[in-house]
């Protein structure tokens, strides 16, 4: 009795220290960069969302936040290939696009009664079931700006530590070893979006869906930078919708789980926030959904390329029992039907085996 009493109470103090863990560390996430809170404050990102439109020249991304915490504040960094033009993207966007590739919805009939039919539990619906579906050294400054809730630093470096030490010294508190995982970018000659979130409300933390924010630059590809991911402490979940002249996958999954098309298509009249984002010509939307369980495995950024235009739409079944007539299930009319149709040929068979038994019955003397 006493080593499992010493057994709970271990389980029980382990699930306590985790949970205060939880409370104190901060909570690392973005798809495009560490997003880090200042000290003794947290922040998660529920989901990151992005859509971007590559012409073969310029390359725009739209983001999307949903956030979660008590960060009043937070930064991160994003690189991108060449000089960035920032503002605020249309919230409406990923609305349209969603609606764009929502999924087919088709009915799935089947016969026989299942558990929430009739005569399991006396209903006598159909039962519809929906199936599971300023610079410092090494660091140029090319501008900086208010854009709604986002202060926003585009820059140039020829040195990772330079850069790291200009963002911490001018208010983006980013972590120490930010400056390892930016080396690949320098040496590339890249340039960088540095963002801090902060509420126009006084006081106000960050929570819930963010502003989007939109950045363009010119790329000879269409690249999405994932690299600093791997600072993440938490997994990540990353949805892409890639506006292009073909259907456009990642070359590989870079780290995570392997990318899933969830829709492909031609959408032959864009309007509203996609016409603008896209213009107004036909376009192929693709859509990309991706899980990296393990952000330390990130590798690279998402390198994507033009495949086969295939089509796709995914489809969600809802299950109905198979009626007619007003609701009237069709089991019951066939089991019913076949049971009426047997009638006639029982009664004659039990009519002459009565008449056996009788004949049988008279033949029998009873002994003196």
């Amino acid at each position: 009795m006493r080593g499992t009493h010493s057994r709970i109470l271990t389980t029980v103090v382990a699930l306590l220290a985790l949970q205060l863990g939880s409370l104190v560390a901060p909570a690392y996430a973005c798809g495009c960069g560490a997003m880090i809170p200042d000290k003794a404050e947290r922040i998660g990102v529920d989901r990151e969302e992005s859509a971007v439109r590559w012409d073969g020249r310029t390359e725009t991304v739209v983001m999307r936040f949903y956030v979660h915490g008590n960060a009043r504040r937070a930064a991160w960094v994003m690189p991108v290939p060449g000089r960035a033009d920032v503002r605020l993207g249309d919230p409406a966007l990923f609305d349209e696009l969603d609606r764009l590739a929502e999924p087919e919805q088709r009915d799935r009939p089947y016969f026989w009664p299942r558990e929430g039919d009739w005569p399991f539990d006396g209903d006598h619906g159909d039962g519809a079931a929906a199936a599971p579906p300023g610079a410092g050294s090494g660091v140029g400054v090319v501008g900086r700006e208010r854009l709604g809730p986002f202060d926003v630093a585009r820059l140039t470096a020829t040195d990772p530590d330079a850069l790291g030490h200009w963002l911490r010294a001018n208010g983006f508190e980013l972590p120490e070893r930010l400056t390892g995982a930016l080396r690949p970018y320098v040496e590339r000659k890249w340039e960088y979006v540095a963002v801090r979130l902060a509420p126009q409300e006084k006081d106000a933390t960050l929570h819930g869906e963010l502003t989007p924010l939109r950045i363009a630059f010119p790329s000879p590809e269409l690249v999405y930078p994932m690299r600093l991911s791997r600072l993440a402490r938490t997994p990540q979940d990353l949805g892409l919708h890639v506006l292009a002249e073909h259907r456009m996958e990642p070359r590989s999954p870079i780290g995570g789980d392997r990318p899933e098309v969830t829709f492909a298509g031609l959408i032959e009249r864009p309007e509203g926030a996609v016409a603008e984002l896209a213009g107004d010509r036909p376009v192929r939307l693709t859509v990309l959904e991706q899980r990296f369980p393990h952000p330390e495995r990130i590798d690279d950024d998402h390198h994507l390329r033009a495949v086969a235009d295939t089509p796709y739409r995914e489809v969600e079944y809802t299950d109905r029992l198979m009626t007619v007539g007003g609701g009237v299930p069709v089991w019951l009319l066939t089991v019913g039907g076949g049971l009426l149709l047997l009638v006639p040929c029982a009664v004659p068979l039990a009519v002459r085996g009565k008449r056996r038994r009788s004949g049988k019955d008279a033949g029998v003397r009873s002994p003196a």
